[in-house]
């Protein structure tokens, strides 16, 4: 098992899920609690949206609340939450209103409020203005049924690039299992890709040090091999220790004025693709009494928490099924036709990221993928976190999925995002992702919210998954908005582009 967690966090099972912001420790253990202001007057505040008057409360009790610095640290850290959460909700209504009327030319008052209050149209009431979430308009069209018809009505279907050339790749790896007998090792992909990270120039003041963690392939994984560290244009750069969840690359740089500040690495890496029969004959009982059975059936702070909602939840699909792969299939299934795709808010401001889903009814691939390893967990089965990017020809972005363990067979990869995506007509092809994976994936984390190497000093902008790297100087941490990345990736096997 992993070594790095703190006690204090693991021990947390009871956090503020629904209440806010104000018991997020999100992984890191510098956090401490705040008794002094429990029940406080800002969590109403903010639960208000009254984000100005919350803000202002904080400075005040900073100045005359005598906090201790841990104290300190916290609390400005949720001012700054306040300060994403209104970076996400920052569409501008009339765009919003007129990507609406594309498809709905008279859409009336009536029907925005229906589909708000049916959190198809993700607004959110700040410093009493109705403020809309940058992805609202587009998302309503992905979660809402109706709108979702009358798009595809005047659209027509749209066949992506993506799914033509996963149809062809998954059904060469489902072929080669069944050729060979044997689950792992198939379509091998040799893949070289550049990181790049850049600072505008002025971000911070010149002579002062960026400190930057950029993303690095893991090293103990069967899926990924021959990793080979190419190139790069940083000073001494510190590589994280292979027990470390996320895995990355450090180096630090002086700001020069007037110059944009740019961290960059190559690197090169072997993937393989893989999938196993969901009615594998190798599959035992658990030993319930082992070190790994214990470690990842167990509740994590923040998401992985067993709610009400996930309680109710689990006995609507599950039932009194108790059969592992049986169990796991119907958790997938429920997932992925009953939460589509759609872009989310970071998730630093969501406090539990399953209850966001369930009580949206859509999430993005971590969202999902965060619900599929919290009903796992519940029901006995050891689930977790895998994360990194999706490298396919064409389609190269940040990816996040699960990795489910059976007695006897081992980890298991499960997509429930992509298993959104029924391209063959097939049960079993169709639920490729149920128990497979494909050879186009860069793995960077084995876990969530774990710590950085070295320790970053201010809060990361991305406080459960490590993707885009993170960003920081004396004066603090520097958010995504702030800088910009991109992974551009070649493929070394000639076959691999077509």
């Amino acid at each position: 098992m992993r070594s790095q967690s703190c006690n204090f966090l693991n021990n947390m099972k009871t956090l503020f899920y629904k209440t806010g912001f104000f018991l997020l420790l999100f992984g890191t253990c510098s956090f401490s609690t705040i008794h002094a202001i429990e029940p406080t007057a800002i969590e109403t505040e903010i639960q208000n949206g009254n984000f100005a008057s919350a803000r202002s409360m904080i400075d005040k009790y900073i100045l005359e609340g005598n906090p201790t610095p841990g104290e300190v640290w916290d609390l400005k850290f949720r001012k700054e939450l306040l300060d994403r959460i209104e970076l996400d909700f920052r569409a501008d209504p009339n765009r919003v209103l007129d990507y609406i009327r594309r498809y709905f030319p008279d859409v009336t008052t009536t029907q925005l409020d229906a589909w708000e209050k049916a959190n198809s149209l993700e607004t959110m009431m700040i410093d009493g203005r109705k403020r809309y979430f940058h992805s609202a308009a587009e998302n309503l069209f992905r979660v809402d049924p109706e709108a979702k018809r009358v798009k595809l009505e005047k659209d027509g279907p749209v066949t992506s690039s993506l799914d033509n050339f996963l149809r062809e790749h998954l059904a060469l790896i489902h072929a080669k299992v069944r050729e060979t007998g044997k689950p792992t090792g198939h379509a091998p992909q040799t893949i070289r890709a550049t990181y790049t990270l850049t600072v505008p120039p002025d971000t911070v003041p010149e002579g002062e040090t960026i400190r930057c963690w950029l993303p690095f392939p893991r090293s103990d994984h069967r899926r990924q091999t021959d990793i080979v560290f190419l190139d790069s244009n940083l000073d001494n750069p510190i590589f994280s220790p292979p027990e470390y969840d996320h895995s990355t690359i450090y180096s630090e740089k002086i700001a020069v004025k007037g110059e944009p500040t740019v961290f960059r690495v190559q690197f090169q890496y072997r993937a393989t693709g893989e999938w196993f029969d969901p009615k594998h004959p190798g599959i035992q009982p658990y030993d319930k009494e082992s070190e790994l059975y214990k470690y990842y059936t167990a509740e994590r702070t923040n998401h992985v928490i067993f709610t009400d909602e996930i309680k109710r939840l689990s006995e609507k699909i599950v039932g009194e099924e108790t059969e592992p792969p049986v169990v796991v299939a119907k958790i997938y299934d429920w997932i992925t036709t009953t939460y589509p795709w759609a872009r989310s808010r970071e998730y630093s401001t969501v406090p539990n990221i399953p209850l966001y889903v369930i009580e949206n009814g859509r999430g993005d691939c971590g969202m999902v993928a965060l619900l599929m390893i919290t009903l796992c967990r519940y029901n006995g089965i050891p689930a977790k976190w895998q994360s990194g990017f999706m490298t396919h020809p064409r389609n190269v972005g940040m990816h996040d999925w699960v990795e489910v363990y059976f007695e006897g067979v081992g980890w298991v990869p499960a997509d429930p995002s992509l298993g959104e995506k029924k391209l063959f007509g097939t049960k079993e092809l169709d639920d490729f992702f149920l128990s497979g994976t494909d050879s186009y994936r860069l793995i960077v984390n084995e876990d969530y919210s774990r710590d950085l190497y070295p320790a970053k000093i201010y809060p990361r902008s991305e406080t459960v998954d490590f993707q885009r790297g993170e960003v920081e100087w004396r004066g603090g941490n520097l958010y995504f908005n702030r800088w910009r990345w991109n992974l551009s990736v070649e493929y070394v096997d000639e076959k691999a582009g077509n």
